[in-house]
């Protein structure tokens, strides 16, 4: 017997024999309404193919179920990895999420803006393009709707969760020192403010360990393509006549994978092992980075509890917002770990 169809939700109210908000309460929490309805509601429901248009629902509201989530590249494995967290942690709250990317492009980041601020959604959490980001489209944002930033602070006062680089850094900085030649540090472009505190740390913890800092800076021009970038910038070190030192220390795991394969491919033997030419660490533990050959040291940023603690602050703005806020703007700053490989 072919199921009953029926075009929208006051359709089915009527069918069901309740009210359009007896029959919203029930898609919304079954337990709000009383036992005898809601085996009605049920009983209809098994006799017909209704699905309610939830999306449609929500945007009907003053206030949505859906959160926003917006991030540089949905190529970086990264953000992909923090991205899938966040909608875990907001699908077990109750919340849609909606995902988008600004693919490394202010205009693009401006457009998504737009684009979630149509979605009517109820709070957004965003890790900013850095210093690309065109201050009045992160404005209009945050001056409609909750907004929690992870990865890199934005050049507003907003809730923050991230890495502790300082902390980071020097980790990673003092187990080279103490475990072979101490480091020479590969910078990547500064779009980003937690590049500059990479850097920043690589210089006070290598005077505290008693040693000369070197940061060789980038000479590409500014890109997200960081594989790219760091092969480059160690093909160009080997044309010169050699490399400034036999431990290197990348800003991040991805410009580590371009430098390792040009140090390869000139033949270069990479590792801590007996017989090795150079050592290569990087910074992030890129879901690749246990998978190169040599797999690569580096540090674990706590991309579960990133996620989890963003959420949470999230929501607590969207239960708060309106109310008369004190004290300081919340920032979470979390601890990496070293994690060691055969690289360095």
């Amino acid at each position: 017997m072919a199921k009953k169809t029926y075009r929208s939700m006051d359709d089915f109210a009527a069918a069901c024999g309740v009210s359009r908000p007896t029959l919203s309460k029930y898609f919304d929490d079954p337990t709000q309404i009383k036992e005898v309805t809601r085996k009605r509601i049920e009983a209809a429901l098994k006799k017909s193919n209704f699905e309610p248009n939830l999306f449609a629902r929500h945007l009907n509201r003053k206030r949505t179920k859906n959160i926003g989530i917006l991030v540089p590249s949905m190529s970086d494995p990264f953000y992909v990895q923090v991205v899938s967290l966040i909608e875990l942690e907001l699908r077990a709250k109750g919340f849609w999420p909606v995902q988008l990317s600004s693919h490394t492009r202010p205009e693009l980041e401006e457009e998504a803006v737009r684009t979630l601020l149509s979605l009517k959604v109820a709070g957004a959490i965003v890790a900013p393009l850095g210093a690309g980001s065109r201050r009045s489209a992160l404005g209009r944002l945050t001056d409609a709707i909750p907004v929690v930033c992870f990865d890199s602070p934005s050049a507003f006062d907003l809730p923050f969760v991230g890495n502790d680089n300082m902390q980071s850094v020097a980790a990673i900085v003092q187990y080279l020192c103490r475990s072979g030649e101490p480091p020479v540090f590969l910078d990547v472009p500064h779009m980003m403010v937690n590049a500059g505190e990479r850097t920043e740390s690589y210089r006070a913890t290598m005077l505290r360990e008693g040693h000369e800092p070197l940061v060789i800076e980038c000479e590409s021009a500014p890109s997200w393509e960081f594989e790219r970038l760091g092969y480059e910038q160690m093909q160009r070190m080997l044309s010169r006549g050699g490399l400034p030192g036999k431990t290197l220390l990348c800003a991040n795991d991805r410009f580590a994978f371009g430098a390792m394969a040009a140090a390869f491919a000139s033949g270069l033997r990479i590792g801590r092992a007996e017989g090795c030419d150079i050592r290569i660490a990087g910074h992030d533990d890129h879901p690749l980075s246990r998978y190169t050959c040599p797999s690569l040291t580096t540090m674990a940023q706590n991309a579960p509890e990133i996620a989890a603690r963003a959420v949470e602050l999230l929501l607590k703005c969207i239960e708060d917002d309106g109310a008369d806020r004190k004290g300081a703007t919340p920032r979470v700053i979390l601890e990496a770990t070293l994690v060691m490989r055969e690289s360095a």
